[in-house]
């Protein structure tokens, strides 16, 4: 595979990243017309031949999700014409990943349409950073590469020289993902218990683990309206934590997110760039770490046939 020509393309989501990711390669990203027709159907002209190559589109799923989709989308669906060997859908960021299962009757299960719109399109293969539920990894036929956010945001906090430490979960769910960081940082781990009385609404019901005179490091997949986050963070406050920090991979940041973040008591909130920030969500108090290295480093051994699990052992 290493003999074939690496190319990357992109769409409109993230252009900024794929920059870097393609800095990072030391190539230049595939030529591409990503534009719109007059009645605001997604109009895609591949504008260099990529018959025979490895090509790898990054695209985050992310706001407006259902325009980057499309994009995506119709962009393999392009290369897939055009012959290329083989396609790589590079999805920092995996939009419809909360809908992965029906909690009532009659619900759709969007993750796995998204994954069937994806095969369907033209992707041989998926790279995503930490998907909302693993086990939608599940929902491809093809091969799937899921990293982790951790060790980034784990290099960061290891930087700082904090001292007694204590992550947190903030729901029972990332209990792994908060396990997994404690023990890249050796602190201590703490859990929140909250309920969900409906979408974007929750409430904190307690606290499992000591806080008292601890510096308190909050972590997610994903820091959507910051409701939970800083009514977690300000519990953590009641229980005697000194300082708290929040982190995330995705920073999606909808609705009252930003607001509520710059008036909550965490101390910094670091994120990551797999979806690009706008001007008026970029805080004082935030710190953007780039995923460029590791996607990077990622096509890199996918397309050279060498174990992309490495990057983690």
């Amino acid at each position: 595979m290493a003999t074939r020509e690496l190319k990357v393309f992109c769409g409109n989501a993230n252009k900024e990243l794929a920059q870097e990711i393609a800095d990072y390669l030391g190539i230049s990203i595939g030529s591409a017309e990503v534009k719109r027709f007059q009645d605001g159907e997604v109009s895609i002209g591949i504008d260099e031949s990529v018959r025979g190559a490895d090509v790898f589109v990054v695209q985050p799923t992310c706001a407006p999700t259902n325009e980057s989709i499309m994009e995506l989308l119709i962009l393999m669906d392009a290369l897939r014409r055009a012959s290329a060997y083989r396609i790589t859908a590079v999805v920092p960021y995996y939009g419809y990943a909360r809908q992965e299962r029906k909690s009532k009757a009659r619900e759709p299960i969007t993750a796995k349409l998204v994954a069937n719109l994806m095969t369907t399109a033209g992707a041989n293969r998926l790279v995503a950073m930490d998907l909302h539920a693993p086990a939608i990894q599940g929902f491809f036929d093809i091969p799937v590469d899921h990293l982790p956010g951790s060790p980034i945001l784990a290099e960061y906090f290891l930087s700082k020289q904090l001292k007694d430490i204590c992550v947190v979960s903030p729901d029972i769910g990332g209990v792994s993902r908060a396990r997994n960081f404690a023990e890249r940082i050796g602190a201590s781990l703490a859990i929140v218990d909250k309920r969900r009385p409906e979408p974007n609404v929750s409430e904190v019901v307690h606290v499992i683990g000591e806080l008292q005179g601890k510096t308190a490091i909050l972590i997610d997949d994903i820091i959507d309206t910051a409701g939970t986050i800083t009514q977690a963070a300000a519990v953590l406050k009641e229980k005697g934590a000194l300082e708290v920090y929040a982190c995330c991979t995705h920073p999606v940041l909808s609705g009252p997110a930003t607001e509520r973040l710059e008036k909550s008591v965490i101390k910094e909130v670091v994120v990551t760039n797999t979806i690009p920030l706008t001007p008026e969500k970029q805080l004082a108090k935030m710190k953007v770490l780039s995923v460029a290295p590791l996607l990077g480093e990622a096509i890199v051994r996918i397309h050279e046939d060498l174990s992309v699990s490495k990057l983690f052992s």
